[in-house]
């Protein structure tokens, strides 16, 4: 055989070996199912955040405020101020940030239901059309209470990534376990992009200008579709939590 021939070969064996590559590149991308995020996911107990930005004084002086009992900053559990310590809602973000080791979504004809193993809480995320309010916590007739996890709406961005946008937020829960604050005009932006029929990448982006001097992203991972779990029971009981705080109390 000419050594052309065999060049000529060769390439067309490299060819064809690329071309098959790429072919079953775009079938695992095509396994994601469409606007599809149904289903039990598993992250991690605390998932990794990114550096929050400089805050502003409000924001300052409320983190300084807290006491947290993990993290760089904790205090002994007796005498931290984090709510949570006597089962207090975590509230939103928080709720995405830490114990998210168990979330199922579930999508009706009119919101996407979000509920997580930790604490058996559920979040609704309104698709039906309807605009975030304007006046949370104002004392406008009929303006709605904040609320620990904030008043969401949800719409499919593409046929992998739902969007979500919320606020409304409960100044009294902290955004994450250390004590960063967040206003009840804060916008909060969620990302659930279904890369492949088993992860599901999250995007959590803040706008808050009252906490902080610039918007961030908070949180960029990854989550596992796992069809086969189930929810353990996992409470936060008050009479557990004061047995627990009257435990580790350290002696005065």
């Amino acid at each position: 055989m000419k050594t052309s021939d065999m060049i000529r070969r060769s390439s067309g064996t490299c060819l064809l070996v690329l071309f098959l590559s790429l072919s079953l590149y775009g079938a695992a991308q095509e396994r994601a199912p469409v606007r599809d995020i149904n289903g039990v996911w598993n992250g991690a107990a605390v998932m990794d955040l990114e550096p929050f930005p400089e805050m502003t004084e409000w924001g300052q002086e409320r983190f300084d405020a807290a006491r947290p009992f993990r993290g760089p900053r904790a205090v002994v559990v007796s005498d931290s101020n984090d709510g949570f310590r006597m089962c207090d809602p975590l509230g939103f973000p928080r709720s995405v940030f830490y114990e998210l080791r168990g979330v199922e979504f579930l999508e009706t004809s009119n919101k996407m239901l979000m509920m997580f193993q930790y604490h058996r809480t559920f979040r609704e995320i309104w698709t039906d059309g309807r605009e975030l309010p304007t006046n949370v916590g104002t004392y406008e007739q009929g303006a709605p209470d904040p609320a620990y996890l904030g008043y969401a709406v949800g719409r499919w961005e593409d046929d992998t990534t739902f969007v979500v946008n919320s606020t409304g937020f409960h100044e009294g829960a902290w955004s994450d376990p250390e004590g960063h604050p967040r206003s009840v005009s804060a916008r909060i932006e969620e990302r659930y992009r279904r890369i492949d029929q088993d992860t599901l990448e999250i995007t959590v982006t803040i706008d808050d200008p009252v906490a902080y001097t610039e918007p961030f992203v908070a949180m960029k991972q990854v989550i596992t579709w796992d069809p086969d779990q189930e929810f353990e029971e996992q409470f936060c009981i008050p009479s557990e939590a004061l047995e627990y705080i009257s435990t580790f109390a350290p002696e005065r």
